[in-house]
This record gives C-alpha cells, sequence and structure tokens, in this order.
C-alpha cells in the first residue's frame, strides 16, 4: 500500500489524497479517497513503505505512479464528464472508473486482466454494451458510457506510454 499526496482537492469532502492498495496476485488496484492530514488513527494501523523506496514495495509504488499519471492525462486532456444535469465529475469521483479501466486492461507480467484473476471473469462493460437492444437510454447513461470509453483509452495509453519509458529506461543500462 501507498500514498498519492499532493492532489488538487476533490469531491464533496475534499479529498486530497489517495491511498493505493494492490493485491500482489491479481494485480488488483484498489484507489480510495482520503484527506492528508488523516492519520494512522483514522484511517487503520497501517505498515506501508518508506515514500520514495520503491524497493521496499515496488508494486505499490508503481501502480501510485500509474494513478498519478492516469489522473494528470485527465487534467491535461482537459477531461471531465458532465451528466446531463451539469454536474462536473472530479478525479474523486472517476476513481471508480479509472480502477474498472485498469482491472480491465491486460497486465503484461500476467497475461491477463486483474478481473479475470481475481474473479475468473471480465466484466461486461458499458461499452461492450451493444445500443440496439435498448429501447431507450438514459441521457446521463450515455455520457457516462462515453466518460468510460475515454477513461478506458487514455488509461491503456497512459499505461503504455509509461511502459514504453520504463522499458527504454531499463534497457539502457
Amino acid at each position: 500500500m501507498d500514498w498519492v499526496t499532493a492532489l488538487a482537492p476533490s469531491g464533496d469532502k475534499c479529498y486530497n489524497s489517495c491511498l493505493v492498495i494492490v493485491d500482489r496476485y491479481s494485480k488488483t488496484p484498489i484507489f480510495q479517497p482520503f484527506h492528508k492530514d488523516d492519520t494512522a488513527m483514522n484511517t487503520a494501523v497501517l505498515v506501508w513503505s518508506r515514500a520514495y523506496h520503491p524497493q521496499t514495495d515496488g508494486l505499490a509504488e508503481r501502480m501510485s505512479q500509474a494513478l498519478e499519471d492516469m489522473i494528470r492525462r485527465f487534467w491535461a486532456n482537459g477531461l471531465e464528464f458532465k451528466d446531463s444535469d451539469g454536474f462536473t465529475h472530479d478525479w474523486c469521483t472517476l476513481i471508480p472508473a479509472l480502477e474498472l479501466a485498469y482491472k480491465t486492461s491486460v497486465h503484461s507480467s500476467t497475461g491477463h486482466t486483474p478481473a479475470m484473476l481475481e474473479k475468473g471473469w471480465n466484466p461486461r462493460l458499458p461499452a461492450d454494451t451493444p445500443r440496439k437492444d435498448f429501447i431507450e437510454i438514459h441521457p446521463t447513461a450515455s455520457s457516462f458510457k462515453k466518460m468510460l470509453v475515454k477513461v478506458k483509452h487514455n488509461a491503456k495509453k497512459s499505461m503504455n506510454d509509461t511502459f514504453d519509458n520504463s522499458k527504454h529506461k531499463w534497457d539502457k543500462s
């Protein structure tokens, strides 16, 4: 487990950091928004790696970097999800979509999606649902589907870019 800090205040409770927990077997992440000033007494008695020392928990550190990169991509591309009521979702409310995008992407070290290794099946995504099956689609559902397609595309692009950069960095030495 690791913390991603120094994020812009987000959500109705103005969260400014995110706790990242990763299952070592399936590589399934859990992203939980928190306040930077939360103490161990407020969350739990936690044992985590020292900051900026990925050798102690490289998987969590790597996942933290991937989450930060996915969030940055949203900010850089100006991607916001606005539903039909005009409500704008920020990074905190996009966490479930980012988590789902990661869980349904094939992991290079396992050759499977984290969802497949965790549950034995891949979830059916809104983007996979044919529109012909529905008589009428609620506008919010349609907006959410478009946002999920963007999330999945940008998350995959971000992860591929990051993996390519890491590979290039380590192949040089």
